[in-house]
């Protein structure tokens, strides 16, 4: 009898079932637009990171009230820097040379991701670090390479995390009847205060979706994803991460794909979202000696 070389993590079946009518809006850290790459080639209908890649509660509960309020930045959410305008709120991919243009660029995504999530069904939440940098006292969700002296950088408290996200999570259950909630931690590494450091980050972050979690009825629409332990837990292995060791690989998210899609749905959905996965591909293969 073979040993079992794994701890197997349980990804037991959400109370909830996507199909390709869902609409599916992801925020958060970089992880989240992994699995959000992988439903939008399955032909799911998903608004994946209307901001850009957000890592830390702060930002992310920022980025979420903005999209239910539909409410755009303005030029005081600006900072010029080598020849950009930047957004205080946003990736350095919506950054341009004018303030007009980033405006353009924020906004019209604030907007259209604010009218998908009125008839969205599931909201993923993925974050990646409870670190924060503030600037002049309000959290930052990039310092878009200006220098780090302007910034006061330091790591979010349990507390600190569900007094912000307690009240949204209500009122998002509250506006939006239909929407299911699902939170998850990024598997990817933050090495920059080192193994210990990450650990007390990712730590932070867990026990305070445990404690927003904590009571829920079995109605309730806010569920956990154990991405984190997936990765850290089960694969527990350099060959599924990166060369900087960080970044889990393609086929390590592939795993988590694969669970995600158990638990989130029915058996015929899954081998149509393979089927389309496999036609995109197709699609986007250019054969070296095409035919004339």
């Amino acid at each position: 009898m073979m040993p079992n070389l794994t701890t197997p993590v349980l990804v037991p079946k959400l109370p909830f079932q996507l199909d390709f009518a869902s609409g599916i809006v992801s925020l958060g850290s970089c992880f989240s637009d992994e699995i959000g790459t992988r439903l939008r080639e399955g032909d799911f209908h998903v608004e994946m990171n209307p901001f850009g890649a957000l890592y830390n509660p702060a930002s992310i509960a920022s980025a979420l009230r903005r999209l239910i309020e539909d409410r755009p930045i303005g030029k005081e959410d600006l900072v010029k820097h080598e020849g950009y305008w930047h957004s205080w709120h946003h990736h350095g991919s919506f950054s341009h040379t004018t303030p007009a243009a980033t405006l353009t660029a924020c906004n019209s995504r604030i907007h259209r991701a604010h009218q998908v999530l009125k008839d969205a069904n599931l909201l993923m939440i993925t974050w990646g670090t409870a670190w924060v940098f503030e600037h002049e006292g309000k959290v930052v969700a990039n310092c878009h390479k200006l220098p780090p002296q302007l910034f006061e950088r330091r790591r979010m408290t349990v507390e600190e995390i569900v007094s912000l996200w307690q009240p949204l999570l209500q009122e998002l259950t509250a506006y939006y009847p239909e929407l299911q909630i699902l939170l998850t931690v990024s598997p990817i590494r933050h090495m920059a205060d080192g193994a210990h450091g990450n650990q007390l980050s990712k730590a932070t972050l867990l026990l305070a979706i445990d404690e927003l979690l904590k009571d829920r009825n079995p109605e309730s629409r806010i569920h956990y994803f154990p991405a984190y332990e997936i990765v850290l837990d089960e694969l527990r292995d350099y060959r599924y991460f990166d060369e900087k060791m960080t970044h889990p690989t393609p086929v390590a998210v592939d795993v988590v794909w694969e669970r995600f899609q158990h638990a989130t749905m029915h058996p015929a959905v899954r081998q149509q979202a393979h089927y389309n996965m496999k036609q995109h591909k197709q699609e986007k293969h250019i054969p070296l000696h095409p035919s004339n």
